[in-house]
C-alpha cells in the first residue's frame, strides 16, 4: 500500500473572490439564532479546509506567519474583544482586495499587500476587517431571510458536501471557498456599519503602536486606484467598501487628534513579505517583468528596509528562474542593506538556494546557525527538515519536526515533511499517521481516512489499532456533523 504524497487533479478556475459586503442591518447585537458562534466556526472551518487547495492560496509560511502574527497584535487591542479566533491568509490575486469569512478567518490579495506603501496602511486594513468579524457582520449576513442569501448558501454547502464526499472533482471546494469569498455579492454592510468598524479599525492600529495615519493614506490610495480602473469596471475593494467622503472626513478627524510620534516604521519581515509577494503573483511575462523592475527601483529607497526588501525579492525572483548565480549577488546586497541585525527571511532564501544548488552541507550550516538565532520562525524550521532530508539525515529530521509539531502543530508542511523522513526510515505507520494528519490539516478528510485505515492494516500492535480506530472514528464523526450543518444550508 503505497503513502500518499501528493495531490494530483484537475482544477477548474475558481470564481473570482472579492471582498467584504456592504448593506447589512445597522449595528447592534449579533442574533446568534441561525448561526451560533460555534456553528460559523465550523462552517468557516469547512469552507477554509477547501481553500488551502484553492490554487491562489499561498502556502508559504513566511506569509502566513507575518500577516497571522499581524491580525493577533491588532486584535490584542480590539475595543470589544471576541471569542472568533483570527486567522489571516494571503491569495495570488494582483487585484487589491481584502475579505472575511466566517469564523474569523481573513483574505488579503497579494495585490492589497503590493500596493501598501507602509506596515501601517496594511494593517489598518486588516484592522477594519477584524473589526467586521467581531461584530459578526458575515455570519449574520450569511443567515438573512432572503432569496440570494439562500441561493448563495445553498451553492456554498453544495460544493462543500461534495467536497466532503470525498468527490475526486477538486474544483467543488474550491468553487466553494470562491463563492463563500464572493459573498459581498448577494450582500453587504451598511454605511454605518463600515463607519463604525472605521473607528474599531483606528483604535486597534493606534493602541497596536502603528501610525494612527496609515489608515488615511491607504484610503488615499485605493480611491486613487479606484478612479484609474473606472474604465475597467473600477477596483474590487472600493466597489465593496465604498469610500465616501463621509468616511475619509471622519478618519481625518481621528487622525488629527493623535500625534504619529514618528512610528511610521515598517519591520523587516513587511518589506520581505511585500517583496515575496510581488513576485509571486507576477508568475511570468510581462507581468513579472513590471515586478522586477519596480523592485528595481526600490533598491535606490533611501529607507535601508525597503532596500533589502527589494533586493530580497530579486533575489527570489532569479532563484525561481533558475539564475542562481545573479540569485546569490542579490541575496548579498539583501544581506548589506539589511545591516549586522541580519534577516530569518534572507537566511531562508539562502538555504533554498543552497539546497536548489545541490550544496548540502552550506545548506545545513546556514539552518543551523539561523535557527539558533530565529528558533520562532516557522520557515527557518521547514527548511532546516528539508536540509536535514536531502542530506540523507533522517534520524534528526524526525527529532527537529516531532519538536516543531508540538510548537505549532497545525502547520501541514510539517507533517508531511515527517511523514517522508518516517517511510524512509521504515516506519510505516508512524508514516501513514503523519501523513493523514497533513491530509486532515489541508482538507482531504476521506483521503485521511484511508491513511489511517492503511495504517491500521500494517499495525500489529493492539493499542496503536485502538488508536488508530478512535482517530478514523472521530474524522468520519467530522465529516458527518459538517455534512448535517451543510444540510440546513443546503435546504
Amino acid at each position: 500500500m503505497a503513502l500518499v504524497l501528493a495531490f494530483s487533479v484537475l482544477v477548474t478556475a475558481p470564481a473570482p473572490l472579492v471582498a467584504q459586503p456592504m448593506g447589512l442591518p445597522s449595528m447592534g447585537s449579533a442574533s446568534s439564532v441561525e448561526l451560533s458562534p460555534a456553528l460559523e466556526q465550523t462552517l468557516g472551518n469547512a469552507i477554509m479546509e477547501q481553500g488551502r487547495r484553492d490554487p491562489t492560496y499561498v502556502a508559504d509560511l513566511d506569509v502566513n506567519q507575518y500577516l497571522t502574527g499581524l491580525g493577533l497584535k491588532l486584535v490584542a487591542h480590539a475595543p470589544e474583544k471576541g471569542t472568533v479566533p483570527i486567522s489571516v491568509f494571503s491569495l495570488r490575486d494582483a487585484q487589491i482586495n481584502a475579505f472575511a469569512l466566517p469564523g474569523g478567518f481573513i483574505g488579503i490579495n497579494s495585490g492589497l499587500v503590493v500596493t501598501a506603501q507602509s506596515e501601517s496602511e496594511l494593517a489598518s486594513v486588516i484592522a477594519h476587517e477584524i473589526a467586521h468579524v467581531l461584530q459578526r457582520h458575515i455570519a449574520r449576513g450569511m443567515t438573512q431571510r432572503s432569496q440570494n442569501t439562500g441561493v448563495m448558501m445553498a451553492a456554498i454547502a453544495g460544493a462543500l458536501l461534495a467536497a466532503l464526499a470525498g468527490s475526486a472533482d477538486l474544483a467543488m471546494g474550491v468553487a466553494a471557498f470562491g463563492q463563500a469569498a464572493a459573498v459581498d455579492r448577494q450582500l453587504g454592510f451598511s454605511r454605518q456599519a463600515e463607519q463604525e468598524a472605521d473607528r474599531a479599525g483606528f483604535e486597534m492600529l493606534r493602541k497596536a503602536g502603528f501610525d494612527p495615519l496609515g489608515g488615511v493614506r491607504m484610503f488615499n490610495h485605493l480611491s486613487n486606484a479606484s478612479r484609474l480602473n473606472e474604465g475597467a469596471g473600477g477596483n474590487v475593494y472600493t466597489s465593496t467598501h465604498p469610500l465616501s467622503v463621509q468616511r475619509m472626513s471622519d478618519m481625518q478627524n481621528r487622525a488629527a487628534t493623535v500625534r504619529s510620534s514618528g512610528r511610521a516604521a515598517s519591520s523587516d519581515t513587511f518589506w520581505f513579505v511585500r517583496a515575496k509577494l510581488r513576485v509571486e503573483q507576477a508568475r511570468g511575462g510581462q507581468a513579472l517583468r513590471s515586478a522586477i523592475s519596480a523592485l528595481q527601483t526600490e533598491t535606490a529607497d533611501k529607507d535601508p528596509r525597503r532596500q533589502a526588501g527589494a533586493w530580497y525579492g530579486l533575489a527570489y525572483a532569479a532563484m525561481q528562474r533558475g539564475d542562481h548565480d545573479q540569485a546569490q549577488g542579490f541575496l548579498e546586497r539583501a544581506r548589506q542593506a539589511s545591516g549586522s541585525g541580519g534577516s530569518p527571511e534572507i537566511d531562508a532564501l539562502a538555504v533554498h538556494l543552497a539546497l536548489e544548488q545541490k550544496n548540502f552541507q552550506q545548506a545545513l550550516q546556514v539552518s543551523q546557525a539561523a535557527l539558533r538565532r530565529w528558533p520562532n520562525q516557522q520557515a527557518l524550521s521547514l527548511v532546516r527538515a528539508q536540509a536535514l532530508q536531502k542530506a540523507g539525515q533522517d534520524l534528526q529530521a524526525v527529532t527537529l519536526l516531532e519538536d516543531v509539531i508540538r510548537k505549532w502543530p497545525d502547520v501541514p508542511q510539517y507533517h508531511q515533511l515527517l511523514a517522508f523522513s518516517l517511510e524512509r526510515l521504515d516506519k510505516p505507520v508512524l508514516a501513514r499517521r503523519a501523513m493523514a494528519r497533513y491530509y486532515e490539516l489541508t482538507g482531504a478528510l476521506p483521503t485521511a481516512v484511508e491513511q489511517l485505515t492503511q495504517a491500521r492494516a500494517l499495525s500489529t500492535d493492539f493499542y496503536t489499532q485502538s488508536e488508530l480506530d478512535l482517530h478514523i472514528r472521530t474524522l468520519k464523526e467530522r465529516v458527518r456533523s459538517e455534512r448535517e450543518l451543510l444540510e440546513r444550508f443546503k435546504s
